[in-house]
C-alpha cells in the first residue's frame, strides 16, 4: 500500500528548512524557483543538490544549461520566495542582480550563494535531483527566511 502523500507532506513539514531561490540561465534567458530541497552533498569536492519538479519551467532550463546559482534568502525576502514559488515562467527584468562563475543569476540582499555547475543528475521520483559543484559562492550576516509547516517563519529573538 503506498503511503498517503498528505501524511508525508504532514511530517516533513516539521523539518524546518530555510528558504532559497535556485536561479538558472544565462542573459538574458533566466529561471528560478523557491526551493527548500537542497542540501549540502560534500566538501571534497564542494557538492550542494537540489531536487527539481520535472514538470516545473526551471527543469528545461536546468538540463539546458547545466548550471544553477543557490540563492540563500534573508528574513526580509519573504515577497522574493513568493514571487518564484509561482509556476510558469519568471521575470528578472526589475530584479537586482549579478553574475558569478556559471552566468546564473545572483539575487541581491541574500544571505549568501553558491554557484554550481552541474556534475550529475540522478531520477528521484517525481523530481530530478541536480548535484552540482560549486564554482563561486559568498557570505553574508543577517536573519534567515525560514519554512516550518507551511509557513513562513523565523528564528526567536535571543
Amino acid at each position: 500500500m503506498p503511503f498517503d502523500p498528505k501524511l508525508q507532506r504532514a511530517i516533513m513539514g516539521r523539518f524546518a528548512t530555510g528558504v532559497t531561490v535556485v536561479t538558472t540561465g544565462r542573459a538574458p534567458n533566466f529561471s528560478g524557483l523557491t526551493a527548500n530541497a537542497i542540501a549540502s552533498l560534500s566538501l571534497s569536492p564542494p557538492l550542494v543538490l537540489v531536487a527539481v519538479e520535472k514538470s516545473s519551467h526551471s527543469h528545461a532550463y536546468l538540463l539546458e544549461y547545466r548550471s544553477y546559482a543557490v540563492n540563500v534568502l534573508a528574513l526580509d525576502q519573504e515577497p522574493l520566495s513568493r514571487r518564484f514559488a509561482t509556476p510558469g515562467p519568471k521575470e528578472f527584468g526589475d530584479l537586482e542582480f549579478t553574475t558569478a562563475t556559471t552566468g546564473a543569476p545572483i539575487l541581491a540582499g541574500t544571505l549568501g550563494y553558491v554557484d554550481c555547475q552541474v556534475v550529475e543528475v540522478l531520477a528521484g521520483g517525481d523530481h530530478d535531483i541536480f548535484v552540482g559543484e560549486i564554482v563561486a559562492g559568498e557570505a553574508r550576516d543577517g536573519q534567515p527566511l525560514l519554512y516550518y509547516r507551511g509557513k513562513y517563519a523565523r528564528l526567536a529573538e535571543e
